[in-house]
């Protein structure tokens, strides 16, 4: 029942749009954009407060990084309605990495945060939060990247040489050590460098501080279609058992408000769903919330769709790959157990 009032309720705001949207056109001239984005804007608003007479629930979102196609649904439910059909209203915050997300889950300032897979392992560590759904499985959507200037053709190539990642102890400082570790190699025969957000360690690889960065495949294309490096890899193949992304929840909400964690999971998954089924509008709302050229997003479409996960639910290969990634990122001494990672009883998530 609350699922069908649920859809319900997500197929009225998308009405409803649609109707202002059209209101919009007839009155309006079409050179007063402005004007017409506000109507809409205080329309939906307003019509979905009024239609549903509910009193929406804050909750505050954290996303481990800003360049990443899932997390982009966070603003794409927001531009639907679809939060707000699930009586939610979202405050959402972007930060540099999983060390960042976490420290932020461990103060309280965020409820939920959208992070990587080994990022589990903070909770081992004593942060109150856990891992309650996956987001996305194999990592398709990460790719290395080397520079223009590095003359570095193959994986073999990067043997002694600067890869730069987010921050330590996050996915891509994961995947970068992956790279010696598929290879053979010492842990000692590649220098990971921790360097924040993308547009410092793209200057950094620019300068030839660094000879490859780990990053979206969004940006790695980006960085190719520029002209500014090649992108060497994906990480599909790589790691074919793995969750590049989960969601996290304050052990506050998970033990104190259940139901909240579960309309909150309810939310994502419509708006998951809806980003596999409308892909025009998907990758319009992923560049704008990337900045990257719409071009590139839709080509990486197909990639990102594949890897993304609909119903939340933990494949017990991919958690054992990370549990030994855990160890093997220094985060914790030995593989912890499932439990200390993630609770369990909110996936799957079921939304038709």
């Amino acid at each position: 029942m609350w699922t069908k009032a649920f859809s319900a309720e997500v197929a009225a705001v998308s009405a409803q749009k649609t109707r202002q949207s059209n209101n919009a056109r007839a009155v309006f001239c079409p050179g007063r954009r402005e004007a017409i984005a506000v109507l809409l804007s205080s329309a939906v608003m307003g019509a979905t407060g009024a239609a549903f007479g509910q009193t929406l629930t804050k909750v505050r979102v954290g996303k481990a990084i800003s360049s990443s196609f899932p997390f982009s649904g966070l603003e794409l439910g927001q531009k639907t309605g679809i939060w707000k059909a699930a009586g939610l209203e979202l405050e959402i915050s972007t930060f540099r990495g999983d060390g960042q997300l976490q420290q932020a889950l461990a103060a309280g300032s965020v409820d939920f945060g959208f992070g990587s897979g080994p990022g589990m392992g903070y909770a081992a560590k004593g942060v109150p939060a856990h891992a309650v759904a996956a987001i996305a499985n194999k990592p398709a959507n990460m790719a290395l990247v080397v520079g223009k200037a590095s003359h570095v053709t193959t994986i073999a190539g990067l043997k002694g040489k600067r890869i730069g990642v987010s921050t330590a102890g996050s996915l891509t400082d994961w995947l970068a050590r992956n790279i010696a570790v598929s290879n053979k190699w010492k842990t000692t025969d590649i220098e990971i460098l921790p360097m924040g957000d993308m547009r410092a360690r793209l200057a950094a690889m620019r300068s030839g501080e660094l000879t490859a960065v780990v990053t979206s495949v969004q940006e790695a294309y980006e960085i190719q279609d520029n002209g500014q490096g090649t992108v060497l890899a994906t990480f599909a193949d790589v790691v074919p058992h793995f969750h590049t992304h989960v969601v996290f929840a304050r052990d506050a909400l998970i033990k104190g408000n259940p139901d909240l964690v579960r309309r909150f999971l309810k939310g994502w998954f419509t708006t998951a769903a809806y980003m596999r089924d409308h892909r025009a509008e998907a990758v319009k709302n992923a560049a704008d919330t990337m900045k990257l050229d719409p071009k590139v997003i839709d080509e990486t479409y197909g990639i990102e769709i594949s890897g993304m996960n609909f119903d939340g639910s933990f494949d017990p290969a991919a958690l054992d790959v990370i549990r030994a990634s855990l160890k093997d990122l220094g985060i914790l001494d030995r593989a912890p157990p499932v439990s200390a990672m993630l609770v369990t009883g909110f996936a799957p998530v079921r939304v038709n």
